[in-house]
């Protein structure tokens, strides 16, 4: 088994896919990964529109086809009509992992009340996890690194702590991070001593 992660960014924005602006969730997830992980990865990104049967198809070439351990969506999470991430990533899931999708609304209700109107959700498929992210690159970083205080002590955990414990559990490579960026939470027993 490959000791690599592999990780899937899809960003899904009508405007940004037809190059009316530019997409920055694809961006603010590989400088984050590039600061926060400290074991070897690398990246598979995809840009399309809103579109259900896209986005599903896209998330199962991402799982099953390249083989990506983690899959961050961005964008497409609210309840405007076009919004469908949610239910295409549900539509492809083998298991529902509930409590990432309320831990993010948790963390970025810290910030604005209109974190009730996101309907982001974590899943399985296969070997694969899947995370719908916020759009937004700061709502990102906040999202995956969770509340500090000024002193830098965590008030509320981001989502990260837990995805290389998961990742651990469905058969993909050991993550490691940098604990002053996120510090990956594991039971004694499954954590591995450095040689």
């Amino acid at each position: 088994m490959s000791e690599v992660l592999k990780i899937g960014l899809l960003s899904i924005s009508d405007r940004a896919s037809a190059g009316v602006y530019e997409d920055k969730g694809i961006p603010a997830l590989e400088a984050w990964f590039g600061k926060a992980l400290s074991s070897p990865w690398q990246m598979e990104t995809r840009l399309i529109p809103d579109e259900q049967a896209a986005i599903e198809a896209t998330l199962i070439e991402l799982c099953d086809v390249a083989g990506c351990h983690l899959v961050l969506t961005t964008g497409g999470t609210g309840p405007a009509p076009r919004d469908v991430t949610p239910e295409a990533t549900l539509a492809v899931a083998h298991k529902v992992m509930p409590g990432f999708g309320e831990q993010m609304r948790q963390i970025s209700l810290a910030f604005v009340p209109t974190a009730i109107l996101s309907r982001q959700v974590g899943v399985i498929r296969g070997q694969s996890l899947i995370l719908n992210l916020p759009g937004q690159p700061k709502a990102i970083a906040e999202t995956l690194e969770g509340l500090k205080d000024a002193d830098g002590v965590q008030k509320v955990p981001g989502i990260f702590a837990a995805v290389p414990y998961c990742i651990d559990l469905i058969g993909g490579p050991y993550i490691e991070t940098h604990d002053a960026v996120v510090k990956a939470f594991r039971p004694k027993s499954a954590i591995r001593v450095k040689a």
